[in-house]
């Protein structure tokens, strides 16, 4: 098994290269999708959460009300560092499960956003980094996600720098430009991936 962290800056396009990969064959395990589903409603996640933080973080339909949690955590680092306690064990043991199940011969490819931010990189084979120029992101999420520009600005400010997320790259994909001169690099990343997960 090949494990591999891809990461990227917001609007780089680590979603699009990632589905690009689970297309050719990889096993995808996606930290944001994950960290959603041990908080749903029912599960002992859900529970802890709102044993720390009180009913208070539940919508009317007992689900999590991220805003209002959010509000909460963002302003305390203390609360954040409560919240992560709760949900990184539990992340982490979905992940491992996951990985279990996904074979002796898989790429197993973790699509981690804040690998470079929380150290993470230690944890995998090899790490991908998605890498675009800040004006494109900049162009990208405005045009595409609808974020103003200022919105947008401040949401690359709070992430690691190119230059800290290249620092721990082992490869990097340059998706500065249209989707059509993606596709090839994906395609010889994936080459390269199995190859490598071949050769133990």
């Amino acid at each position: 098994m090949l494990k591999v962290g891809l990461t990227g800056g917001i609007g780089a396009g680590k979603s699009e290269v990632s589905r690009l990969l689970v297309s050719y064959g990889a096993v995808l395990i996606d930290a944001d999708r994950i960290a959603r589903e041990v908080v749903e409603p029912g599960t002992p996640g859900l529970d802890a959460v709102v044993e720390a933080f009180g009913p208070g973080i539940l919508t009317p339909q007992g689900t999590l009300d991220r805003p209002a949690l959010g509000a909460i955590v963002f302003a305390d680092p203390e609360r954040l560092a409560a919240l992560n306690a709760i949900v990184h064990p539990l992340v982490g043991a979905r992940s491992a499960e996951l990985e279990r199940v996904a074979g002796p011969d898989a790429v197993v490819v973790h699509d981690v956003p804040l690998l470079t931010e929380n150290g993470l990189a230690p944890l995998y084979d090899l790490v991908v980094v998605v890498d675009a120029t800040p004006g494109t992101q900049l162009d990208r999420l405005v045009a595409l996600r609808g974020m103003t520009e200022s919105d947008a600005r401040a949401r690359m400010a709070a992430q690691a720098t190119r230059e800290e997320r290249k620092s721990v790259a082992d490869l990097v994909v340059d998706n500065d430009g249209p989707l059509e001169a993606l596709e090839p690099q994906v395609r010889a990343l994936w080459s390269e991936l199995t190859a490598r997960a071949a050769g133990g």
